[in-house]
């Protein structure tokens, strides 16, 4: 019962303890064996069926990012597509990352991420946290967020400050939840777009 209180409590914001500032690290769940469903439960769609139609649902890109922990190098990171708006009151967001990332975990255990949304002129940027074993950070500016610590990039247009506060699973991918706790805007520059595998932007 304590628990639920204490969970319930984070939930609508209210101080739980003196270290309510503190992130706590979130369970990254372990790697699944990723055939969520029984064959004769599996519709009738082709994995590159259903990549080339959902490909037509132009979307932003953002790079969702991590401060390091204390046994590691660097911060974490990686490009996402799979980035919403969830929520207004409270203030939440939420994005999706496949069960077999390597990235997801520190995140995790830093229970906390930053949402840096790319402009038009950043498809390279892109490009370099959608590596993966490479240095992502090589090179690339970036501040602490205000409450996290999170990598802010620099030059991004916005920035979207979290805690995380759940992760759900969904088939092959986690859907993350994350608590909004500061924010900001350039309010200038067309954002970059991305539509069947090609980054674009927008024109008159």
């Amino acid at each position: 019962m304590a628990a639920t209180v204490v969970r319930y409590l984070r939930s609508v914001g209210s101080p739980t303890s003196a270290a309510e500032r503190e992130p706590e690290p979130v369970d990254a769940l372990p790697r699944p064996d990723l055939r969520a469903v029984g064959e004769d439960e599996r519709a009738p769609v082709s994995p590159a069926e259903f990549r080339a139609v959902l490909g037509n649902f132009a979307s932003g890109v953002t790079v969702i990012t991590a401060p390091p922990g204390e046994d590691e190098d660097g911060p974490a990171g990686f490009a996402c597509q799979s980035f919403a708006s969830l929520s207004l009151d409270p203030p939440l967001v939420t994005f999706m990352v496949a069960r077999t990332s390597t990235t997801w975990p520190r995140i995790a255990r830093a229970g906390v991420f930053c949402v840096n949304i790319l402009g038009a002129e950043q498809g390279e940027l892109c490009r370099s946290f959608a590596v993966s074993g490479a240095d992502k950070f090589a090179g690339v500016g970036h501040t602490p967020a205000p409450v996290t610590g999170s990598p802010q990039l620099d030059a991004v247009p916005a920035w979207i400050d979290c805690r995380i506060q759940a992760v759900h699973t969904g088939g092959d991918h986690l859907i993350v939840v994350g608590r909004v706790v500061a924010m900001g805007a350039a309010g200038e520059g067309e954002p970059l777009l991305f539509h069947k595998g090609r980054f674009g932007r927008f024109s008159d």
